[in-house]
């Protein structure tokens, strides 16, 4: 049976150690993860430690070994929208070249590495620009537009999982000549940013839809979910909701079929005879406050009374005052996904959820009255049941999950990149085309084994 090295890099937990080992059959060479509480788990799921930092790893001498896969989620903070944005200039945006030095000395023949959308942005056309132009001068065919791609837009059979997650993948080939490297390299996206296979991302149904390798939907019943009191709602979180739920049972009541796309906000609710907005106000603000007094205007003969039922929300947080429904038609609160987030609460379909991030944006499911349990938040990377956190704190498996790649979506993106250039790759390494081909398409199909884990090379 064909087989390859590989090495991973920023390894975390070993999302893309789950796509090559696992599922693809190969063998791992080498992983580097800096957090030790990510580096634990990833022993205890794959039985192998990975080493630190990577720096000492490539600077004094190169201690990463010789492979023919090379994965890295490298750190997306200098690109990412929560930071500064100072990209490539910022220092842990150097760690590319870190990366860089490991291609020119080992040059594995594939490459996949994966960052936040944001490094595709606008603001950082020179930095991506500067990786794809260092990666060619290394003797690499590399596409020299972005490919984004999310979980969410893969059929279950291959892997897909119900996730808003748009993530940038550079796959590349390594052909030796710069020149030949800038010639073959494509000017398109490796795939479309669009659903694949003829899948409609609205089929989503994260109570019913079979995913993994049980074949069993993203919701656990609540039976089997451990420690559930852990992740029921806490008694602000739980009036936040009720409140909004009466108010939207009361205008469907009233035989209001569809709520407004815009913000909500009850700390803004006046006649549209008393509005008055100064000349100071952005037009952004001043269309958001006109939105909302029409709405309370011709709804005032519900919102009043609800207002008096609950105090004028006077026991709400200023941020739990607002409402953004996205939900379309659905009739109840409670029959939705929710996000208590600083701009508010907003509530969306049960069908397909936003990236996983920290546990106090985790997704509230309506009809469960609880949080999204970490079993689920792995599931939704796309791990089997089998994969554990033991012994670690539920925020800790949260934030390694949010910081993860989805296998799915990694899976897809290698195989599709190796059936591209199937032909270039077995230039200098036949075996790795033989067994990323080979392998199952649907990556659960693999990952339902748990034998299948690689070991060390």
């Amino acid at each position: 049976m064909s087989s390859f090295r590989f090495v991973d890099l920023f390894a975390g937990i070993g999302g893309f150690h789950a796509a090559l080992g696992a599922v693809n059959g190969g063998t791992l060479a080498m992983a580097s993860e800096i957090d030790t509480s990510a580096a634990a788990i990833y022993a205890q799921n794959w039985h192998e430690a990975p080493e630190g930092d990577i720096i000492p790893l490539t600077e004094s001498s190169m201690a990463v070994p010789a492979h023919e896969v090379l994965t890295a989620g490298f750190p997306c903070q200098p690109f990412s929208k929560s930071g500064f944005q100072r990209g490539i200039n910022e220092a842990r945006g150097t760690l590319f070249f870190n990366i860089l030095r490991i291609l020119q000395e080992r040059k594995p023949p594939v490459v996949m590495l994966e960052n936040v959308r944001n490094l595709a942005g606008p603001r950082h056309r020179d930095t991506w620009a500067t990786i794809v132009r260092l990666m060619q001068d290394a003797g690499y065919k590399v596409s020299t537009a972005p490919t984004v791609f999310s979980p969410h837009l893969l059929p279950p059979h291959l892997g897909g999982r119900p996730q808003i997650r748009e993530r940038v993948f550079i796959m590349a080939t390594y052909v030796g000549d710069p020149v030949r490297a800038r010639a073959l390299s494509s000017h398109a996206p490796l795939v479309p940013r669009g659903p694949i296979e003829g899948w409609n991302p609205d089929d989503w149904d994260i109570f019913r839809t079979p995913i993994g390798p049980q074949q069993r939907p993203l919701v656990q019943p609540d039976r089997e979910v451990a420690r559930l009191d852990d992740y029921r709602l806490t008694e602000i979180d739980s009036l936040v909701i009720d409140i909004w739920a009466d108010f939207v049972m009361r205008l469907r009541k009233k035989g209001v079929p569809k709520l407004p796309g815009f913000p909500i906000w009850a700390d803004h609710f006046t006649h549209m005879d008393a509005l008055e907005i100064g000349d100071d106000v952005p037009a952004w603000k001043a269309d958001f406050l006109r939105k909302n007094a029409a709405f309370y205007t011709e709804h005032r003969d519900v919102i009043d009374p609800w207002l008096r039922t609950h105090s004028n929300l006077q026991d709400l947080p200023a941020s739990r005052r607002k409402l953004e429904w996205q939900a379309q038609a659905t009739e109840s609160l409670h029959e939705t996904v929710m996000h208590l987030r600083p701009s508010g609460l907003r509530v969306k379909r049960p069908t397909y959820l936003p990236a996983l991030v920290a546990i106090t944006q985790t997704s509230i499911l309506g009809a469960r009255g609880r949080r999204l349990s970490p079993r689920e938040a792995a599931r939704l990377q796309g791990l089997p049941d089998w994969f554990g956190f033991d012994g670690q704190r539920d925020a800790l498996t949260y934030k390694q999950l949010g910081n993860g790649v989805n296998v799915g979506a990694a899976n897809f993106m290698l195989r599709t990149h190796v059936e591209q250039d199937a032909e270039l790759i077995a230039e200098t390494a036949p075996d790795v085309a033989d067994a990323i081909l080979s392998a199952p398409r649907n990556p659960d199909e693999a990952l339902a084994e748990p034998d299948r884990m690689p070991k060390a090379a």
